[in-house]
């Protein structure tokens, strides 16, 4: 299929027509944003969601299998695919329509209701990370051990010093590093909880989207969001509010946190100097995040 593939919108309505006759009466337009599948909104209440890479389709494949079942679990809204499709003749990959969640991108509309969203973030996480199942999916970056991301870490590093003093980014880094690894089972995780994953209404958090990377394992991936979804000042009451992350999963979180926030910075960098793939929004997303995990104190 190759990379970063965009269809317009004859294409998806004759794909519509084809495969689902019943909802191609409705109105569609595309909607920004999207790294793995472009997406579109279809009606008031639908989206379909179209594979852009070469992953793309094994992550909606993924979704499809398991977000049905998880979704009744959590209390915020997510895109539950309500119709998945197989390759075809007109289109050689997976698409998915799922359901529509309302609100602005998290990137570009800001949390102003830090303790609300605090809370709400809590909730999500605390019926999301419960004990996953043996067939559950693994992911090789995410939920794993910090130790295999130490050459990405300096990779990103001179991004993170040019926005911060080098010597605490490093405190933080070899803090979570040799933090004590996680003590109980794997557990169900969303795997992706950066800004433009999730949607904000009221000054809040209103849903999570993308749920390609879910899988079983360490729970502080999903945590280092109390530093990348929400404002300052609403990390602890977040933390308060999950209950469940003991020290050495808040110092490993933080770790996560650092990575994410590299990772947003260059995509923004990307986007600012007009380089495909990049994000203008993401930028200063990442350097937000930075200074709040960076202002966190070291728990002890």
């Amino acid at each position: 299929m190759g990379d970063a593939v965009d269809h317009d919108e004859a294409f998806v309505r004759a794909l519509l027509h084809e495969q689902h006759p019943d909802l191609a009466v409705l109105p569609l337009r595309r909607v920004p944003g999207g790294w793995d599948n472009q997406m579109w909104r279809l009606g008031d209440e639908l989206a379909v969601r179209m594979p852009r890479t070469e992953r793309a389709p094994g992550l909606l494949r993924k979704e499809h299998r398991w977000l049905p079942a998880l979704a009744p679990l959590l209390p915020l809204p997510v895109p539950v695919p309500v119709r998945t499709r197989e390759p075809s003749a007109r289109f050689p990959g997976t698409w998915t329509v799922a359901r529509w969640v309302p609100g602005e991108p998290g990137d570009a509309t800001p949390v102003t209701r830090g303790g609300h969203a605090a809370v709400a973030l809590a909730g999500f996480l605390r019926a999301l990370h419960r004990e996953a199942p043996g067939e559950a999916p693994a992911n090789p970056d995410r939920g794993v051990p910090l130790e295999g991301f130490v050459a990405g870490f300096e990779e990103g590093f001179p991004l993170l010093a040019d926005h911060a003093d080098p010597a605490d980014v490093r405190r933080v880094w070899e803090d979570a590093l040799a933090a004590p690894g996680p003590q109980g089972p794997p557990v169900w995780l969303h795997g992706d909880l950066h800004p433009a994953n999730v949607v904000v209404a009221d000054g809040t958090l209103s849903g999570v989207l993308d749920f390609g990377e879910l899988c079983a394992g360490d729970p502080a991936t999903d945590l280092s969001a109390a530093w990348l979804l929400l404002p300052e000042g609403a990390a602890e009451p977040f933390l308060d509010a999950y209950g469940k992350g003991d020290e050495a999963t808040v110092r490993r979180a933080r770790g996560w946190a650092l990575l994410r926030a590299a990772g947003l910075i260059a995509i923004g960098r990307a986007g600012e100097r007009g380089l495909p793939g990049g994000k203008p929004t993401w930028g200063p997303a990442g350097r937000a995040a930075l200074t709040r995990v960076l202002g966190a104190p070291t728990p002890c």
